[in-house]
């Protein structure tokens, strides 16, 4: 145990924990990788489970869509693997391949989540707004604190400069943001997926073991925000520590 705690310890900056600075972002990033496993071992399960109704996952998100008198939303096939996605600004439903124009339970699924966002759209649902909102100020946000953090460690920590810990602040404040927009996004994706089951249930188009198995499809999906949004917590924290670190070294050589 020993050995574990203190054999890290040569790469981290003097003066911050290792519990915040190697093992809480190792288990955060051991979580995002289990979550992904998890998405991608539901998705090979359900998507080999044909669904009696028989419907693509494009057929389905357009019922869907009619269901509740949406014309305005096109769906489209999108590039990559599980890459499916609703854009408010165009008002499109991008469905990858898989799910385009798969008929398994999987594919059903997913289709139903991403139309659960163009009813988010359609009811001015509040937290989608404000992620929609965000997305532009956190992506220059994230860009700007991934450059900043480096310059700001070897700064603040080699040369020991109060400019190396204002970087390191404008990273943290970058990050923050990152943060927020990853708990924003948690009840919208959550609220998406309750919208899908519950669309699904009402047009009838899933029935007995087809319903548990969309269910459990969405909740392995959904965990991948919370993975998310833990990362991103725990790299804001890192980087706190950091900035103590530094502030303390420069105090006492001052």
């Amino acid at each position: 145990m020993e050995a574990l705690l203190f054999f890290p310890m040569w790469w981290l900056p003097p003066g911050v924990d290792p519990i915040l600075g190697v093992f809480l972002p190792l288990a955060a990033f051991l979580f995002a990788i289990f979550t992904q496993m998890r998405v991608h071992s539901a998705f090979r399960r359900y998507s080999r489970i044909p669904t009696r109704a028989g419907l693509s996952g494009a057929e389905v998100a357009e019922l869907l869509l009619r269901s509740r008198g949406i014309g305005n939303v096109r769906v489209e096939t999108a590039r990559g693997f599980l890459g499916d996605h609703y854009d408010p600004t165009s008002r499109t439903l991008r469905l990858s391949e898989g799910v385009y124009n798969g008929r398994s339970v999987a594919a059903m699924g997913i289709a139903a989540h991403e139309t659960g966002h163009a009813l988010q759209h359609a009811d001015a649902y509040a937290w989608l707004g404000l992620r929609s909102r965000m997305v532009p100020v956190v992506s220059i946000a994230s860009r700007v604190g991934t450059i900043l953090m480096p310059i700001g460690i070897v700064l603040a920590l080699m040369a020991r400069s109060e400019t190396g810990i204002l970087l390191l602040w404008g990273a943290a404040v970058g990050l923050a943001a990152v943060v927020l927009f990853s708990l924003v996004t948690l009840p919208v994706e959550i609220d998406a997926s309750r919208r899908a089951m519950k669309l699904l249930g009402n047009a009838g188009v899933l029935v007995g073991d087809e319903v548990t198995g969309a269910r459990a499809m969405l909740g392995a999906a959904a965990w991948t925000y919370v993975a998310a949004a833990a990362a991103a917590i725990v790299e804001l924290l890192r980087i706190l520590a950091i900035i103590a670190a530094a502030g303390g070294r420069n105090r006492s050589s001052s």
